[in-house]
């Protein structure tokens, strides 16, 4: 009897375990691509609202979406977008899917963790690969496009994108155009952790409150109501992203830290704004997530489910 039910609890066991994803060049070509689909849409203009707020910290929502659109109607939402957050899409969106992916597989396999841990963790390792290999030039270059077109109000010259990029290699080297990198890599581990581990927590949930099997899919509705409130629920680290993008601005004040810290950038700001400060921005900010949390892992996993069903 004794041996029945371990060779039943074996059996069980197996069965559990998570099916390895076919993880080959399409799969990273999806995550690139959905990347791009979500920065192209309604990322980059919700971007650039909450860079311009993070920067211009007295400023409202209003106000921000009022300037930006003088600096040349709808085409002022989509600074920076080319080249730069093409290609911190078309990097990140693919670094993000195949760590992730193998994080979630081999944390369930080996450690045997619950769905939502695996996730989790598969947000941390996804989000700090992100930041140090790609993000950290990226998002700084983005936050250059959006600052430095202020300038032009004064009637000076304002140079080019790469013209900006090469400048500040020249200066100020490597480091110059990877400042707030660290600020970079505490928002992406906390940010995609949280999303992913709360949106699998919620479509858990849901599949208990619906009564639907763990074999049964859920619904496209049910993916993005998940990732929906998995992108809203991550902006808890908004402290971080401030921080970032005051590290990056090229807003420049009698106070302006030339070679700022993450210690001194956040010291500058409570001075500045008191604890209201860390939370400017916010509410753009939910609107970027809540998308990218819905083409990254809604829309991203029934991409990669019919890519994987069309090979088998």
């Amino acid at each position: 009897m004794s041996t029945a039910k371990s060779t039943m609890s074996l059996d069980t066991a197996n069965l559990a375990l998570p099916k390895k994803k076919n993880l080959s060049w399409s799969n990273i070509a999806v995550g690139a691509g959905m990347n791009v689909f979500q920065v192209t849409t309604l990322g980059q203009p919700m971007e650039v609202t909450k860079t311009y707020v993070a920067a211009n910290r007295n400023a409202s929502l209003s106000e921000a979406i009022r300037v930006t659109w003088s600096r040349g109607g709808w085409r002022a939402f989509y600074q920076g977008l080319i080249p730069w957050a093409w290609l911190e899409a078309t990097t990140k969106g693919a670094i993000l899917v195949f760590s992730s992916s193998e994080i979630q597989y081999y944390s369930m396999k080996t450690f045997h963790v619950s769905p939502t841990i695996a996730a989790t963790l598969g947000g941390i390792g996804g989000g700090a690969a992100q930041a140090y290999l790609t993000m950290g030039m990226t998002t700084c270059m983005k936050t250059v496009e959006v600052t430095r077109s202020k300038l032009a109000n004064s009637g000076g010259y304002v140079p080019g994108t790469m013209e900006t990029f090469f400048n500040i290699l020249r200066t100020q080297g490597i480091r110059g155009v990877n400042k707030g990198v660290n600020a970079v890599a505490l928002r992406q581990i906390t940010g995609w952790a949280s999303r992913m581990g709360i949106a699998k927590f919620t479509e858990g949930q849901i599949r208990k409150l619906g009564h639907i099997p763990a074999s049964e899919k859920l619904s496209a509705s049910q993916k993005i109501a998940a990732s929906i409130v998995g992108g809203t629920l991550s902006c808890w680290n908004q402290p971080f992203e401030v921080i970032r993008v005051e590290m990056q601005s090229m807003t420049k004040t009698a106070q302006h830290i030339v070679k700022p810290t993450m210690i001194s950038t956040t010291r500058r700001i409570y001075q500045e704004d008191g604890l209201k400060g860390f939370t400017r921005g916010v509410l753009p900010r939910i609107g970027v997530a809540s998308w990218a949390t819905v083409v990254m892992v809604a829309f991203g996993d029934m991409v990669k489910t019919k890519l994987n069903v069309a090979k088998a």
